[in-house]
């Protein structure tokens, strides 16, 4: 498939209700999902489309409490983004193997914590899947 960049482009526009942002949710989760077998062939994943979908079930799961207007829209936005940077091609495979099916189990730490351990491994953790 070749890049079309304006065919994935969408006017930047604001829920006018809670219930209009929620179908604007539930459509993008839909394109994230039909967009897994797409992902799969074109960066030559060494993953199933269902697992794809499992991870994206995931990231939107992690974000389901998330109730303040504002913030809703601007995860819109940026998921949109995403998926359309993802389907143009505009990434490579690391950036969707280690940043779109990454799991970070472990929980959040507070300065503190990282201060009293005597280092920072979220400033220095690589992006990628590749570990060096």
């Amino acid at each position: 498939m070749t890049t079309i960049p304006s065919r994935l482009a969408h006017v930047a526009r604001f829920s006018g209700s809670p219930a209009e942002a929620r179908m604007r949710v539930i459509d993008l989760y839909r394109g994230w999902i039909r967009a897994a077998p797409e992902m799969v062939s074109l960066y030559a994943l060494p993953v199933t489309p269902n697992y794809i979908r499992h991870c994206i079930r995931r990231r939107f799961e992690a974000n389901r409490h998330v109730t303040d207007p504002r913030a809703v829209e601007i995860l819109i936005h940026k998921s949109r983004l995403d998926l359309q940077e993802t389907l143009n091609c505009w990434k490579q495979t690391d950036h969707i193997m280690g940043i779109l099916l990454n799991v970070e189990e472990r929980p959040p730490r507070t300065f503190l914590q990282r201060f009293f351990e005597g280092r920072d491994e979220d400033a220095i953790r690589p992006a990628t899947s590749v570990v060096v």
